[in-house]
């Protein structure tokens, strides 16, 4: 009998580390192939700039309460807190020790369009990869360019702080599994207008709008049924409004109106930004009025929830 049940033991001992390793080969860290990064030529600087303010870098990785042009300083630091714990931002300044600055333009790109870090590891969804996915090769080129034009800091972040087992980084790999879609549409537009498909590409990649717009589930992925239709703040208290045609908030407002509230901050009564909100408006009123117009033509056309 003691041999049954120790072959037995075994048998469940080998389908488990059987299980192990087809789970680690499915949901390892998984990069774009080199030839998406050859080729790309200069970087367009000025292009680098425009996305740099409509990816909000500095709304994160300048040092916390930054302002003017300490803004390009992105030595890190600041404190995410989230339901599942609280994470640091990294520097990511063109120091070589400290920043990005001995990176390459495939690693800087796979991390932002794969999740994917400089040694290989998975990167938390906290750095909001799952939009910038569906940025293009030479905008990443071009907004690296950018970036390596800042000022160096030698700024080290704390390490995340996270319970177990959310340390543990191999559970990455089965959330991308469930949540990561690499670069699909959040929503199908049918015969879309140059104005659309523009802001659906700054909306849905650079801007990451989505990642505070809509709801997520119980493992912090997004409701994709209820793209923008607001929900809790992931970032501390509070609700995020829904900015789809159906919102309370801003469906009765026109193209126009959307435009000008990332202009200047002003609603169409006069009301004025506030919250988390602030800084996401001050980078859009470094755009051109072209990209917000773009931008909000693309929230209306957009289903309403």
């Amino acid at each position: 009998m003691a041999s049954i049940w120790g072959k037995l033991a075994g048998g469940i001992a080998v389908a488990g580390l059987a299980g192990f390793g087809i789970f680690k080969w499915v949901t390892a860290p998984e990069r774009q192939p080199p030839s998406h990064w050859a080729n790309l030529g200069e970087p367009d600087l000025a292009n680098g700039e425009t996305l740099f303010w409509a990816g909000g870098c500095a709304s994160c990785h300048a040092a916390p309460n930054a302002s003017g042009d300490a803004l390009k300083t992105l030595s890190g630091g600041q404190a995410l807190p989230t339901p599942f714990g609280t994470f640091h931002v990294p520097n990511i300044s063109p120091d070589p020790q400290h920043g990005l600055g001995s990176w390459t333009v495939a690693e800087f790109g796979d991390a932002m369009t794969r999740g994917v870090g400089k040694n290989g590891e998975h990167l938390y969804p906290s750095f909001p990869y799952t939009s910038y996915a569906r940025m293009t090769a030479q905008d990443i080129n071009d907004l690296f360019g950018y970036l390596k034009t800042l000022p160096a800091s030698t700024n080290d972040a704390p390490p995340h702080d996270l319970p177990f087992p959310l340390d543990m980084r191999l559970a990455l790999g089965g959330w991308k599994f469930l949540y990561f879609d690499k670069g699909a549409p959040r929503v199908q537009l049918a015969n879309a207008s140059a104005d659309v498909a523009r802001g659906q590409y700054l909306v849905e990649g650079p801007g990451h709008c989505g990642e505070c717009h809509t709801p997520r589930t119980a493992l912090g992925g997004l409701s994709k049924d209820k793209w923008l239709a607001g929900g809790p703040n992931p970032e501390g208290e509070g609700t995020i409004p829904d900015i789809t045609p159906g919102s309370q908030a801003i469906g009765s407002w026109t193209v126009a109106d959307i435009a000008s509230y990332l202009e200047t901050g002003f609603t169409p009564d006069f009301d004025s930004v506030g919250g988390s909100m602030v800084k996401v408006q001050q980078n859009m009123a470094k755009l051109s009025a072209e990209d917000r117009n773009a931008i909000a033509a693309y929230l209306k056309a957009i289903p309403a929830r």
